[in-house]
């Protein structure tokens, strides 16, 4: 069916950041492919997937940067934030250590990315509870205080890893009807697809414009 979507409305930029082994690229993965990626080894820099899906009857691509957890990355990756829409923040639900870690993720994002981005937090590994380290709770109030999504995910059995992605994806697009997000403005990781520039009631100047502002 993703030829079906080739006319677009929106082009969202997003990035999926978090410690390095917390299941960044199996959620990438499972998205994408709508399966578990087996033998994933550590990210080595930035990796890169996009898939077309339907946010309130709006046809929107979503472009998906991968990022490298581990430290010796982080100048590598901190170049992708910028002008990115929408991330997933990733920890794992096994892992004290990543879940501390957020603050230092989510001040990244916000200075890099832009104090606009829509933000939802994973608690990914849903399928080890067993091995919990982190309560839903917690991470939930850690959530509400940084003004962030929530959902716990589970790459492996795919349960809320596409409610993920779209919920950020539904957001975005609410501030953008709203006028809260205006895609028009530089870095905002928003593009016009296709199928909007055909409708935009806007000068033509304008809309050639919109296209050569963003052409990551």
């Amino acid at each position: 069916p993703a030829q079906v979507y080739s006319r677009f409305y929106f082009l969202f930029k997003f990035l999926v950041i978090g410690s390095a082994g917390t299941g960044k690229s199996c959620l990438l993965h499972q998205f994408i492919e709508n399966k578990f990626k087996q033998d994933s080894n550590h990210t080595i820099g930035v990796e890169f997937g996009s898939r077309v899906v339907n946010v309130g009857g709006k046809t929107v691509k979503l472009q998906i940067w991968d990022t490298a957890g581990q430290e010796r990355f982080r100048s590598v990756t901190r170049s992708y934030y910028r002008g990115a829409a929408g991330a997933l923040l990733v920890y794992d639900i096994t892992s004290r250590e990543t879940y501390n870690a957020l603050t230092n993720w989510l001040t990244d994002a916000r200075t890099l990315a832009s104090p606009n981005i829509v933000i939802i937090l994973c608690g990914n590994k849903k399928d080890l509870d067993a091995d919990r380290e982190v309560t839903f709770l917690e991470a939930s109030r850690f959530a509400q205080e940084n003004e962030l999504m929530f959902l716990e995910t589970s790459a492996l059995t795919g349960e809320n890893v596409e409610e993920a992605f779209l919920k950020c994806a539904r957001t975005i697009l609410s501030k953008i009807e709203s006028g809260e997000l205006d895609p028009e403005r530089m870095g905002s990781g928003i593009q016009y697809g296709d199928a909007s520039l055909r409708q935009l009631r806007q000068p033509r100047g304008s809309a050639a414009q919109a296209r050569q502002q963003c052409n990551c």
